[in-house]
């Protein structure tokens, strides 16, 4: 309904945050999908969402750490860090990924610490071509014949 109410407007675009999409119970994968191309930046923030029977979406007035849904340290959390660097590799995303701390748990000092590192381990380097790209894989003829021990080609029926 934004969109639309802007007209579609080419400078409305999102700064993407998976932890309030869990906390909020929305599919942010799906998310991605819908709306990659407006998806500027992302906040590298985990959360997780353990509902009771006395507290859900809603956690009401209760601290952080007694909360159903709150924010945790990359990595400790259930956010699918994994399936969520591969969509921005598969959708050629040239935005930044930023880390955003914040938990009820850890000091901010140990999640910088392993913030940093784990977002450089999710990071895609996506390939140049397809893997099973074989005919501009530049493949040595002769020299597959000789490590298969079928010897030089002799003429073209030899094989």
């Amino acid at each position: 309904m934004f969109l639309e109410r802007l007209g579609g407007h080419k400078r409305c675009n999102i700064l993407f945050d998976p932890s309030h999409f869990l906390l909020q119970q929305l599919d942010y994968l799906e998310f991605i999908d819908i709306y990659h191309q407006r998806i500027k930046m992302f906040h590298v923030k985990d959360a997780e969402f353990r509902p009771t029977g006395r507290q859900g979406v809603y956690g009401g007035y209760q601290p952080w750490i007694s909360r159903a849904g709150r924010f945790r340290s990359l990595g400790d959390g259930q956010v699918d860090f994994r399936t969520i660097f591969s969509k921005f590799a598969q959708y050629d995303f040239e935005g930044w990924a930023v880390l955003e701390w914040e938990c009820c748990l850890k000091s901010s000092e140990q999640g910088a610490k392993e913030g940093a590192p784990f977002i450089a381990q999710h990071i895609i380097q996506t390939a140049e071509r397809a893997f099973d790209d074989f005919a501009k894989s530049g493949a040595d003829t002769e020299g597959n014949r000789k490590m298969l021990g079928l010897g030089r080609k002799e003429s073209a029926n030899a094989y």
